[in-house]
C-alpha cells in the first residue's frame, strides 16, 4: 500500500515539476524532426554555396535513413533527460529534508526508491510512445510504412536502453546530497560504459546493443542480442537494489 501511496506523490511531482511535459516534448519534437531531416538534408544542401555537388553524392533518402536518425536522436537525448531528470531525484529530497518528512509515514525506504523509478519510467515511456507515433506518421507520409511489430519492438528496446541510465542516474543521486555530483557520477558512469563499448568483443554484451538489436528487428532480420538485453536488466536490478542498501544505512 505504501508503495502505491509514494508513486502516487511521484507521478504528481512529475506532472507539477514540467518533468513530464519537458520529456515528451523533447521526444516528441525530435520524432517528429528524425523523418524531416532524413527526406530533406540533401535539398538543403543545395542551399549553400557549391552544396548542389556534396548533395548528389547523397544517395536518395529512404525510410531507413529516417530510422536511424531516430534512434541516434530519441536514444542521445534519452540518456541526457535520463540524467537530466534522475538526478536529483533523491539527492534534492535529503538536502531539502523532504525525504524524512516523507520516510516519517510508514513507508519504507524501498518504495520510496521505487516508487521513483517507476515514475520516471512511466515518464519516459510515455516520452518514446508519443514521440514512435509521431515519427511513424512522418515517415509514412514523407516515405513507407514501417513494419509495425518492429517498430514497436525497436522502441521498447530503446526505452529499455534508456531506462539503464536512469536507474544508474537514480543510484548515483542515492549516494550523494548533491545533485552535481550525483550528475557527475552519472555521467562517469556513461563515459565507462562508452569506453567499455569500444573493446572488441565486448560492446555487443552493453545496453547500446539494444538500439542495434531494434534496428535489425524491423529490417527482418531475427539476429537478437539477448546478452545485452538481460545484462541491462540485470544492470537495472542491481542499480536499485545498490541504491536501496546504500539510502537504508543513510542518515536522513
Amino acid at each position: 500500500m505504501s508503495f502505491f501511496v509514494a508513486l502516487r506523490k511521484e507521478i504528481l511531482e512529475q506532472w507539477r515539476s514540467y518533468r513530464l511535459l519537458i520529456v515528451v516534448a523533447v521526444f516528441v519534437a525530435f520524432g517528429l524532426m528524425s523523418p524531416l531531416i532524413a527526406k530533406f538534408t540533401p535539398e538543403l544542401l543545395k542551399l549553400i554555396p557549391e552544396g548542389e555537388q556534396l548533395a548528389d553524392l547523397i544517395p536518395p533518402p529512404t525510410a531507413a535513413d529516417a530510422v536511424a536518425q531516430y534512434i541516434k536522436n530519441i536514444s542521445q537525448f534519452g540518456v541526457i533527460l535520463a540524467l537530466l531528470m534522475a538526478m536529483g531525484a533523491v539527492a534534492q529530497e535529503k538536502d531539502k529534508g523532504t525525504a524524512a518528512l516523507v520516510l516519517v509515514k510508514p513507508m519504507s525506504r524501498s518504495a520510496f526508491l521505487v516508487a521513483k523509478f517507476v515514475a520516471l519510467a512511466l515518464t519516459f515511456a510515455a516520452g518514446v510512445a508519443i514521440a514512435a507515433a509521431a515519427a511513424y506518421y512522418y515517415t509514412l507520409l514523407l516515405f513507407e510504412p514501417l513494419d509495425v511489430p518492429g517498430w514497436l519492438a525497436l522502441n521498447g528496446l530503446m526505452l529499455l536502453f534508456v531506462l539503464v541510465y536512469v536507474a544508474l542516474t537514480l543510484f548515483a543521486s542515492t549516494m550523494s546530497k548533491s545533485q552535481a555530483v550525483a550528475s557527475g557520477l552519472a555521467f562517469a558512469m556513461l563515459i565507462v560504459f562508452a569506453s567499455i563499448g569500444a573493446l572488441p568483443g565486448v560492446g555487443e554484451y552493453l545496453p547500446a546493443q539494444l538500439l542495434a538489436w531494434g534496428a535489425r528487428l524491423l529490417a527482418g532480420s531475427d539476429t537478437a542480442s539477448w546478452p545485452a538485453l538481460w545484462l541491462s536488466v540485470g544492470i537495472i536490478a542491481a542499480a536499485l537494489v545498490g541504491a536501496g542498501v546504500i539510502f537504508k544505512r543513510q542518515e536522513i
